[in-house]
């Protein structure tokens, strides 16, 4: 079983990677795979809504490296932790970009996959960003992880968040249930137990 981390940080080893090695870490140690794939800090184009992705199933038109790239990663992956620092209260603008494109185009590489999301701040507007990025997973029929708190670390500079006692017990709380879910997840179907089959065909078009 493997675990794919986003890092939604402009800076490859700053807080929001503390708070992502502090979850592999904990993943590693129950026996559980990891990656950890930083989004990069060049500019990143968003979704323009073309559709073109309708023509090649599973691959962003925009062909820049790393959203295609995520997608292919996401299919032999089992599990999904995206981490974000905060910017005037909502996740950096990268990873909405990255993740906007790598939905519309490979949601398929998610659906009925667990995933988490955590945020890193120096003080305030985490519980907005964590929001913002689970939507991303409650759209595409993927089990929420939770922890003993909000998943979330605080401090300006990595060394402050490895002063953040809780946030980095929230960190391994949620790596410990992530590895339960995915257990769970495998035994069920080792038992035969599938996903569920999924209505599809109806859309409300009138709603204003």
């Amino acid at each position: 079983m493997k675990v794919l981390l986003l890092n939604g940080s402009s800076h490859p080893h700053g807080c929001t990677d503390t708070a992502l090695r502090e979850v592999a870490s904990a993943l590693e140690n129950a026996g559980i795979h990891t990656e950890i794939l930083f989004l990069g800090n060049d500019p990143v184009r968003d979704c323009t809504a073309c559709g073109a992705c309708a023509n090649i199933p599973g691959k962003c038109v925009f062909d820049d490296d790393i959203v295609n790239r995520i997608i292919e990663k996401a299919r032999e992956s089992d599990g999904f932790v995206f981490g974000t620092p905060v910017y005037y209260a909502h996740p950096s603008g990268r990873i909405l970009s990255i993740l906007d494109r790598v939905f519309y185009a490979g949601k398929s590489a998610f659906v009925h996959k667990p995933a988490a999301a955590i945020a890193s701040a120096r003080r305030a507007g985490t519980t907005a960003s964590l929001d913002v990025l689970q939507k991303y997973f409650t759209i595409s029929q993927m089990p929420v992880v939770s922890s003993t708190y909000w998943t979330m670390v605080h401090g300006k500079e990595p060394e402050d968040v490895l002063k953040d006692a809780e946030g980095l017990q929230t960190m391994r709380n949620l790596a410990s249930n992530m590895a339960w879910m995915l257990r769970c997840i495998e035994a069920g179907k080792a038992m035969g137990i599938q996903p569920p089959q999924t209505e599809s065909g109806a859309r409300t078009n009138f709603i204003r």
